[in-house]
């Protein structure tokens, strides 16, 4: 064969074999991050953090409607794109960044289909946006719940009126909220650096706020910096002093999104992680570790202890009934998928917004304004109310299946800091 003409046979055979090596994770990374920014013009709750490079910003003009159908072809190309990548020579690390960046890819498709008015059932979005397959409970499951709490607060009337009236005494005063809330989370970001060694020029700003739908929230600025706001709208009871301190800061959003930008984008450049689209797989592991982390970082009695000991005299609270009240939030706990359960009856058209409001009230104890408030929630995140309970339940059992138990503190830690610092979702839990 004529040597020019093998060479020019040879060329075309290496370019194609070749192709599909062309997209580069990183190059797949960039053109990802951009297109979630330019998603974020068009929904201020899809974006939920983004510390990348200043240029990938979006400096197009915001048109009027979304762009959908360019949009969903640009997501489209680059899940057909991530798919032709050859991942054999990769590491399990270089693994699970592919697993992981194909799934937050399918989660901005369902997000920009949902923006272009399909609809999906509760158990479908849940699937497509997060990764995860909601369990389902039905209503004596959660009236046999009831019957143990009704033991605890015998009495008249609505049971959760009687609920209500009894929690009112463990409200923290106004004046004092600021305080409580600084003292929690610094004994959260106390026990957490005794584990983590955050890096020294960490730090947050704390914030109130009203007139939200939620109850705190961990707006993650980069450099290992963040604003944290507490809603303010309803009374705070005490309990939530340390939930918040850790669900928002320590270990939670705040360390989260640090070891993230930390180990990821910073070490390995992985520049996917520089942005945080809301509606992803990332928030199961963001709010499920988020919750989990209060029992790291308060394992066993220490967390009642601290509050009886530190908080409840800060807040000027008495203590009397402090072991009943504890005892019955622990109950209370259990019918937490209650709320899960009234998402997808409304969502699924099944409810209406007084008959979950009214549910709401019966299986959580919501006083009637709250449960109002949470339907708003539903309203405005939808199935991401999945996040917060079967988030914690997997990872929990991925912690426990690993050897991280409460009589192995170090190593429940140490596990737990792998898992935040990695890619992750759902499915790679189980």
């Amino acid at each position: 064969m004529h040597k020019t003409l093998f060479s020019s046979i040879l060329i075309l055979m290496l370019g194609s074999c070749s192709a599909p090596i062309e997209h580069k994770m990183d190059d797949l990374a960039e053109a990802y991050v951009k297109l979630v920014l330019e998603i974020g013009q068009y929904d201020s709750d899809f974006v939920d953090a983004y510390y990348g490079p200043e240029e990938w910003q979006p400096t197009a003009v915001k048109l009027d409607t979304i762009p959908a159908a360019d949009f969903l072809a640009r997501a489209i190309r680059l899940l057909e794109k991530s798919d032709s990548v050859a991942v054999t020579a990769f590491s399990d690390l270089e693994k699970a960044r592919h697993r992981m960046f194909n799934k937050q890819l399918v989660a901005v498709k369902t997000k920009l289909k949902m923006m272009s008015g399909i609809s999906y059932s509760f158990d479908e979005e849940a699937k497509l946006l997060y990764d995860a397959e909601p369990p389902h409970f039905t209503v004596a499951h959660f009236n046999k719940l009831l019957e143990t709490l009704e033991e605890e607060l015998p009495g008249e009337g609505e049971l959760s009126i009687r609920y209500n009236n009894f929690a009112n005494q463990f409200i923290i005063p106004k004046d004092k909220l600021d305080t409580v809330f600084r003292v929690a989370i610094i004994e959260a970001r106390r026990r957490t650096n005794h584990h983590f060694k955050l890096p020294e020029n960490e730090d947050f700003v704390l914030e109130y706020v009203n007139d939200k739908s939620w109850s705190g929230y961990n707006y993650y600025q980069g450099k290992s910096k963040s604003l944290i706001q507490i809603n303010t709208d309803f009374p705070i009871f005490i309990q939530r002093a340390i939930d918040l301190a850790c669900h928002e800061g320590y270990p939670g959003h705040h360390v989260f999104n640090t070891l993230l930008e930390q180990n990821l984008v910073e070490a390995k450049g992985w520049k996917e992680f520089s942005v945080y689209p809301l509606f992803s797989p990332q928030s199961l592991i963001a709010e499920g570790s988020a919750n989990y982390g209060i029992e790291v970082a308060f394992p066993g009695d220490e967390r009642v202890a601290f509050e009886k000991e530190v908080l409840f005299p800060i807040a000027g609270l008495n203590a009397a009934q402090a072991d009943k009240y504890y005892r019955i939030l622990d109950l209370l706990a259990q019918l937490n998928y209650a709320g899960n359960e009234a998402a997808r009856r409304y969502l699924d058209g099944e409810f209406t917004r007084g008959e979950t409001a009214k549910w709401l009230q019966k299986y959580l104890f919501y006083a009637p304004e709250r449960a109002l408030q949470r339907t708003r929630f539903i309203d405005q995140y939808r199935s991401y109310v999945i996040n917060y309970n079967l988030g914690k339940d997997l990872v929990a059992d991925y912690v426990k299946a690993k050897g991280g138990t409460v009589d192995e503190p170090e190593k429940r830690w140490a596990i737990f800091k792998e898992l935040l610092s990695n890619p992750h979702t759902a499915s790679s839990l189980k």
